[in-house]
């Protein structure tokens, strides 16, 4: 008997009248948002400018999804074109099925027509969103919870995961959580990039690789742990070697990189730093105007005041020589 388990939802989609609230979408539209605001502070902190993330993000984002179901359909193609089996089903990316790899691949592509289009290094962009990235992947995992899919082996440990649904294969039961092991992988993965990062000032790619050498690192002990059907190279999933590859893959560029190109760019996207010069200029020059009209201001009440002590002066000085004349002129009267 479990006393307790995580349990699943009885269904992943509500319908709001005609139109259907799939969890797995939000879970992917949720975490495409994060992503593009963490690193939007991260890129405006390099010194680039505000929206230029999510202007790269248009190409990105719809190229990672293409990526990744295509990763998926071609891994796992029986699903979709085997005896009995719908093709039409491979266009359904609502019901789950998106590789991460074919996602990061393709989306690398789309954020590499977006950077030349604005004159932004490719790997300064990468090294920005890097954590955000991998946020979203944390909250994408639950849209797998929603789809009651990619858990790993049957356990009574209290935090199981309750299966209900026996469709596709499924054996209702209490299963390794897979999903919210990798959710919370990939939440330390973030963490782990931005403190590398603030530590090491990490540039030229190098944040993006440490994401994705500890992401590998993570995946291929997850994976190992999952029960769904897979193909299998040597006795191990497909996924585990892949992670495996490219774990190696991005920890030889973080070496190489290392020595060959060491430290940060210091400029990440052309014109930025003008921009921000230009405005301080405005500023400074409004001030400097500012503070000559003050001091006009003050010297022409200084000549104004010196002009009426001047007027002053003199009036007295006549006053003085008229009563002078007066007085002479009546000791004269006197004498005659």
């Amino acid at each position: 008997m479990e006393l307790a388990y995580i349990p699943s939802p009885s269904r992943g989609v509500i319908h709001l009248g005609p139109i259907p609230l799939r969890g797995y979408a939000f879970c992917i539209i949720i975490g495409v948002f994060v992503a593009v605001w963490l690193g939007n502070k991260r890129w405006i902190a390099r010194g680039g400018r505000s929206g230029t993330v999510a202007d790269i993000a248009v190409w990105a984002v719809p190229f990672g999804l293409v990526g990744g179901r295509l990763y998926h359909v071609i891994t796992d193609y029986q699903l979709y074109f085997s005896e009995g089996r719908d093709w039409v089903d491979a266009f359904k990316i609502w019901e789950g099925g998106l590789g991460i790899w074919g996602a990061i691949a393709f989306g690398a592509l789309g954020a590499w027509i977006g950077c030349r289009r604005r004159g932004i290094p490719l790997p300064a962009y990468a090294d920005a969103v890097a954590p955000g990235i991998a946020l979203a992947q944390a909250i994408g995992r639950w849209g797998n919870w929603f789809n009651q899919e990619l858990y790993g082996r049957p356990t009574d440990l209290p935090w199981a995961l309750e299966i209900t649904s026996s469709t596709d294969g499924r054996v209702p039961g209490t299963y390794h959580p897979t999903f919210l092991y990798e959710s919370l992988w990939c939440i330390g993965v973030a963490l782990l990039v931005i403190w590398a990062d603030r530590r090491f000032k990490l540039g030229h790619g190098r944040a993006f690789a440490l994401y994705v050498a500890a992401y590998c690192a993570g995946r291929a002990w997850i994976e190992y742990m999952r029960v769904d059907d897979a193909h299998h190279i040597l006795g191990l999933r497909l996924n585990v070697w892949t992670a495996l590859i490219v774990f190696a893959l991005a920890v030889t560029y973080l070496v190489v990189s290392a020595k060959k190109r060491p430290g940060r760019e210091e400029v990440v996207e052309p014109g930025a730093a003008a921009d921000g010069e230009v405005e301080g200029g405005d500023e400074a020059d409004g001030e400097k105007a500012a503070t000559d009209s003050s001091d006009s201001s003050d010297r022409s009440e200084a000549a104004e005041a010196s002009d009426d002590s001047d007027t002053s002066d003199t009036s007295d000085a006549s006053d003085a020589e008229s009563k002078k004349e007066s007085s002479d002129a009546a000791e004269s009267a006197k004498k005659s």
